[in-house]
């Protein structure tokens, strides 16, 4: 990519974050919910200041800092680049106002843009795989925008609607499913070759890297999602009530937090119905015991639609309930590699663009991995423990100009978080099926 190409998908990816930001007031984009999310101004400020480091205060000479307190304000979690604001107190910062936050992604722009109108080659072959990285960054920061919101709005009683531009009606919580059958796809298993390796002008992270052979055992995965109607049956049969299905862990926060429903799901009894000025009409007298709440607004149950917003010790007991389990994110991933191009009806469904799918496996580092070097070190490696790989991508995933739709993607959370746009493919022992 040359400094003139990557002007131009700069310019679509750093529009795209605003255009998420419409129909949101200013009180919206300054308040947050709780402390694993973050203010929709503090994300746009962040994704600015991680360009002004990495590449601005590096290779421009001439350019001049925006504020100076910038560097403590919008630093995420780089110990490298000092000192930064506590991460559950992101939503008390009232100033510096989003018209400022504005100004100042303007500004960084602007120099940006400048500097790679003259940048010497040998500086863009340094800086280039920084600033690729910036804006896949700042795609997996338009991903939170949706989900912290969604989470925002959801605390308030009147369950706004939201509608971002860029996220279609049909992905307000999942993507409609076939109604088929669950079938099992098979697979050999054996010694098989996962991740992926550096390749000059491919991008991946860090954690994707190197490739190498795992042993996998002969097994089988779900060709499409559980469902809605599949998980509302599961609660029907008193799967938050049933501890033999749950991890301990799991349980235990079943009973701390309250837990009878995926996180966005409301009940016809729930007094919030009452007070949902901004529903559509053909919510007053719901069709079904249950709707779901989404960036659209309040929408009756789909059964055939993908169940979302799970937790890890949700899917895990929803799997132990169904007599399956979870796959391992490597049984994931060949089958997903074995099934690129595939159109057929034997083929995995939905694998991409409708919810990130949990898996068995623990984020670890693949053998011999390395992290990024210099300022980036600490982008995935640090996070390396208590957490749990999901694969695939959800409804709220960018789809251009950067997919993050490869089968080697490792997203990863802790096994408590809902407010992402999570669910489940169920697995088995090919000798169980």
């Amino acid at each position: 990519m040359s400094p003139t190409e990557f002007v131009s998908v700069y310019r679509a990816v750093r529009a795209q974050s605003l255009e998420l930001t419409a129909h949101l007031s200013l009180e919206d984009m300054a308040l947050q919910s709780m402390p694993d999310a973050s203010p929709t101004k503090w994300h746009l400020a962040h994704t600015t200041w991680f360009f002004e480091v990495v590449a601005l205060k590096k290779w421009h000479a001439d350019y001049e800092g925006f504020n100076i307190a910038y560097a403590y304000l919008f630093n995420s979690y780089y110990e490298a680049l000092g000192d930064r604001q506590p991460r559950p107190l992101r939503g008390i910062l009232s100033r510096p106002a989003l018209m400022d936050v504005l100004a100042y992604r303007e500004r960084v722009d602007n120099a940006l843009q400048d500097w790679l109108q003259k940048v010497s080659p040998s500086d863009w072959i340094q800086a280039q795989p920084l600033l690729v990285l910036g804006l896949h960054h700042e795609q997996q920061h338009q991903e939170l925008i949706v989900t912290d919101m969604l989470h925002l709005l959801a605390q308030n009683p009147l369950l706004p609607t939201w509608s971002p531009p860029s996220i279609r009606r049909a992905q307000q919580s999942s993507v409609p499913l076939s109604s088929a059958p669950l079938a099992w796809l098979e697979h050999a298993g054996g010694v098989q070759m996962v991740g992926t390796n550096e390749q000059a002008g491919v991008f991946a992270f860090d954690n994707e890297c190197p490739n190498h052979p795992v042993w996998i055992e002969p097994f089988a995965i779900a060709n499409r999602l559980v469902n809605c109607g599949e998980y509302l049956t599961f609660m029907e049969d008193g799967g938050y009530e049933r501890p033999e299905f749950w991890l301990s862990e799991g349980w235990a926060r079943v009973q701390q937090d309250d837990w009878h429903a995926p996180l966005y799901w409301v009940s016809a009894s729930d007094k919030r119905l009452d007070f949902c000025t901004e529903t559509s009409q053909a919510q007053q007298g719901l069709a079904s015991d249950w709707s779901v709440y989404g960036v659209h607004g309040l929408q009756t149950l789909q059964a055939h639609e993908a169940v979302t917003h799970l937790s890890f010790y949700e899917a895990s007991a929803y799997a132990a309930w169904a007599g399956a389990r979870l796959p391992t994110e490597f049984e994931w991933e060949v089958l997903a590699q074995a099934q690129q191009g595939a159109a057929s009806s034997d083929s995995l469904q939905d694998l991409y663009g409708v919810a990130w799918q949990w898996t068995r496996s623990s984020y670890d580092p693949y053998p011999h991995f390395k992290p990024m070097t210099g300022e980036v070190a600490e982008y995935n490696g640090k996070f390396m423990v208590g957490q749990l790989v999901l694969r695939g991508s959800s409804a709220f995933t960018p789809l251009e100009p950067f997919a993050h739709t490869r089968a080697t993607y490792r997203n990863f959370f802790p096994p408590a978080a809902r407010w992402q746009c999570t669910g489940l493919r169920l697995a088995k022992d090919k000798s169980t099926l």
